[in-house]
């Protein structure tokens, strides 16, 4: 029954530690993933609007796959909402900062409503046939105004949902929507630039002079309005009379967002040719230009205070700028273009991905363990639409659109020739099971052998369509391909030259196919009609199973070298890593790995700790001799590989530890037979753990969840032992709640069940109000104690400490 509770407890402080860190990068590759995925690779590309909450606390991103939340101070990852399936063109918040609007792309066409502050969907709003390629809420809140491609603006009841108004006519498409301040006019950019009356619908006017407008916004007085054009220009007018008051040229070739600064100074410009632009909204007066992008600046916009500009890029970056003096504060990484291959090295330790163009990244290499990103191969070439490891791990070869393809030392990345026969694109490579022959196939409908040590051509098998995906089977019998517009695989005998079969079912063109390394099972990959992976059986081609959750064409499918999981790579800018087979009962299949996440780290270390004394034949017995002891959680410590990247990204584990632990474990340790090779490792891993959870300074760390509506906790570093006191004042500096902490030892102080906690309550039990409120930290050594109590003296004492950070209350 104890060893029952001690488990019960472990994985329920585990489950605990994980939504308290999740804002930690190594932690969004596992959120919101589809069923039977095990990971996500790569956040997707920037696909529409970059917008801050009300509050500046939090950035929303829109991507190909959902919409990220950033938090807006430290930058890290807070949550990705799913559910659009399609990529995301437009996102806004309500004013109150409790609602985020999201609009699809045109396979999916809804609007979409989220609880801002805890994620979770609330309404799915259609109406639209086509892109929503902007969403705004009226200054009040109750109103939610999104335009589509279809030449409509739908008018919304933002808390039901029921459609208020439906407006057309003029334009072939609606590009922007923006509420006056006032919340009574409802602008619309388009074939036509508009004016309408919210609580009617009726059309006020048409603003002549555009060609065609992208972008249109409101001062933050009301008084005037800004709009885009495709001629270059921007104009201003007044937005009471429709009266034209200035025409800028501007200093770039194309401008394709406008967004006011809310003190109504500065006019923001995101232009074709990378930069940002900034104006004098009184004046016109051009202030300053921001660069650093490599492509279209699609998406800008404002802090509430003014001081900070957010961008978004098609170079699938987010930046955020300082507006005086115009230098990028911050970069916000992780997001990807579309992939177009996937491929396991040999070992299974690596998987390569192949960008879309326009980038001119060839491949990005990936560990598979950790999901770092590990190198990248470059070449002038714009994209490669198909990858191929050789069976032993030195040959990589890719497949490029300009009917080329190269072959590459994979060790050290050293070009090595390139084959010339095809006469359009290659978008399918693969190498036979006994590395002498490389295949290609074509969207020149054919599909070519070739002779991997002196790249001579061999023979060419003629398909019907073009060839998409290719792939040997295991004993190199049998060849699979995928093709455009049939929809169909088709199986080849390489004995005979001869068709073997054709397998459908996917609702577009097959992009992708692979075989699992027992030969069994066959994968395929559709086109953006379809986005599915398709599991078949191998020998009687009948279907297996069908995995969803790609936002856009699936370009390449993979087995990792056990055929445990597949890798599928899409246009969506994401690899998804799915599970094959349920992980087998009884030992890890990596030493060390107790909780089976195909990493060694502290959480295993932990869990082995929980079970110290127990018999039997479990995980947690590394050394299988019957009883879980010192011996198996040292071994464990020498299992883990890359102890550097475990210490500096393992804070989840490292939050759950005590120095008391790991001291106690290496004390027990130095009784062992340190002869063994793994054991000794053990041992020099643990006493770098133990300098980990020494911190460096005494450091207040925000809270999470931050905004929050019930309860918060609050992290903390100590790296002197101390008496501990935190203190929540409201925004006028009225105390509010006096939390004693009592004395506590050096260490990290970030899980929930260590991290000081605040119920939302004040001195006399009450729940206070939303709003601003600071809380301070501080730690005494002698002189403050109210109780008269003297704090143990540390051997070198620096001083007390205080820090004060923003905490914010939304219900």
């Amino acid at each position: 029954m104890l060893r029952n509770l001690s488990a019960i407890l472990l994985m329920g402080c585990l489950c605990l530690s994980i939504f308290a860190t999740q804002a930690g990068a190594q932690y969004y590759t596992q959120w919101s993933l589809p069923e039977g995925a095990i990971a996500r690779l790569g956040k997707g590309s920037v696909t529409g609007d970059v917008v801050y909450s009300p509050d500046g606390t939090r950035l929303a991103v829109a991507s190909s796959i959902g919409i990220w939340l950033y938090d807006a101070q430290t930058y890290q990852e807070v949550t990705l909402l799913t559910g659009h399936t399609d990529k995301v063109r437009s996102v806004a918040f309500s004013p109150d900062g409790e609602t985020l609007a999201s609009g699809g792309g045109w396979r999916d066409s809804t609007v979409r409503l989220w609880d801002a502050v805890t994620g979770q969907h609330k309404h799915t709003l259609t109406g639209h046939s086509y892109s929503v390629n902007s969403v705004a809420f009226s200054p009040d809140g109750k109103t939610l105004a999104s335009g589509g491609d279809e030449n409509a603006i739908i008018v919304w009841d933002a808390m039901t949902g029921q459609h208020k108004h439906f407006l057309t006519g003029g334009s072939s498409l609606v590009n922007s929507v923006a509420f006056s301040p006032d919340g009574k006019t409802l602008a619309s950019a388009g074939g036509e630039l508009s004016l309408w009356e919210v609580d009617t619908g009726r059309r006020i006017r048409s603003l002549v002079g555009h060609i065609v407008s992208h972008s249109v916004a409101f001062s933050p007085d009301g008084k005037t309005l800004a709009s885009t054009s495709e001629d270059g220009r921007f104009r201003l007018w007044d937005a009471e009379t429709g009266q034209h008051k200035r025409t800028f040229t501007g200093k770039a070739s194309w401008i394709g967002r406008l967004v006011f600064s809310p003190d109504g100074k500065t006019l923001a410009g995101g232009s074709l040719d990378k930069s940002i632009l900034l104006w004098d909204a009184e004046t016109g007066q051009h202030k300053a230009t921001l660069t650093g992008h490599t492509r279209w600046v699609g998406s800008i916009a404002f802090s509430p205070d003014s001081k900070t500009l957010v961008s978004g890029s098609e170079d699938i970056t987010v930046r955020v700028w300082e507006v005086v003096t115009g230098q990028q504060k911050h970069r916000l990484t992780g997001h990807t273009s579309g992939v177009h291959s996937v491929t396991y090295s040999p070992d299974g330790k690596t998987l390569t991905s192949g960008m879309d163009f326009p980038s001119n990244i060839i491949v990005h290499l990936w560990d598979t363990a950790t999901g770092q990103h590990k190198d990248t191969l470059t070449e002038s070439r714009r994209g490669s639409y198909s990858i191929a490891f050789s069976l032993d791990g030195k040959t990589l070869a890719t497949g490029h659109q300009d009917s080329t393809i190269l072959v590459w030392d994979a060790l050290t990345g050293e070009h090595k020739y390139t084959l010339r026969e095809h006469t359009a694109g290659v978008k399918g490579l693969a190498f036979s099971p006994d590395g002498k022959t490389l295949a290609s196939g074509s969207e020149d409908m054919t599909i070519r052998f070739w002779d991997t040590a002196t790249g001579q051509h061999r023979r060419t098998l003629t398909n019907t369509n073009r060839v998409n995906s290719i792939a040997f089977s295991p004993d190199g019998k049998t060849l699979a391909n995928g093709t455009d517009y049939e929809n169909t695989l088709r199986l080849w005998d390489l004995v005979t030259g001869q068709q073997k079969d054709t397998l459908t079912g996917h609702t577009d063109w097959v992009i992708t196919v692979a075989f699992s390394p027992d030969g069994k099972t066959l994968a395929s990959g559709a086109s953006w009609k379809d986005n599915t992976v398709r599991l078949w059986d191998a020998a009687t081609g009948q279907h297996q199973r069908t995995l969803t959750g790609h936002t856009d064409a699936v370009k390449s499918v993979m087995f990792s070298p056990d055929g445990k999981t597949l890798a599928s790579g899409s246009r969506d800018g994401t690899v998804l890593l799915w599970e094959m087979s349920p992980s087998p009962v009884g030992f890890p299949r990596i030493v060390g790995d107790i909780n089976q996440d195909s990493v060694v780290d502290t959480l295993d270390l932990m869990l082995v700790a929980s079970s110290l004394g127990q018999i039997g034949q479990d995980n947690a017995n590394v050394n299988g001799d019957g009883l879980v002891d010192i011996t198996d959680l040292v071994l464990g410590a020498g299992a883990i590989e890359d102890t550097e990247v475990v210490l500096s990204v393992d804070s989840q584990g490292l939050a759950m530890l005590t120095l008391a632990d790991v001291q106690g474990w290496l004390a027990q340790a130095q009784e062992l037979d340190l002869s063994d090779a793994m054991l000794k490792r053990g041992i020099i891993f643990l006493e770098q753990l133990q300098a980990a959870l020494i911190p460096k300074e005494t450091v207040l760390l925000p809270n999470y969840p931050n905004p929050f509506s019930i309860e918060t906790w609050i992290p903390y570093h100590l790296a002197h032992a101390a008496y501990v006191t935190l203190t929540v004042y409201d925004i006028e500096g009225a105390l509010v709640r006096q939390l004693d902490l009592g004395y506590k030892v050096v260490g990290i102080y970030s899980a929930p069940t260590r991290a000081a906690y605040w119920d939302r309550r004040n001195s006399q039990g009450e729940l206070v109000g939303s709003g601003v409120y600071f809380c301070q930290l501080r730690t005494t050594f002698n002189s403050d104690r109210r109780d008269g109590l003297q704090a143990p003296q540390p051997q070198t004492v620096a001083g007390d400490y205080s820090a004060v950070r923003k905490m914010v209350i939304l219900k």
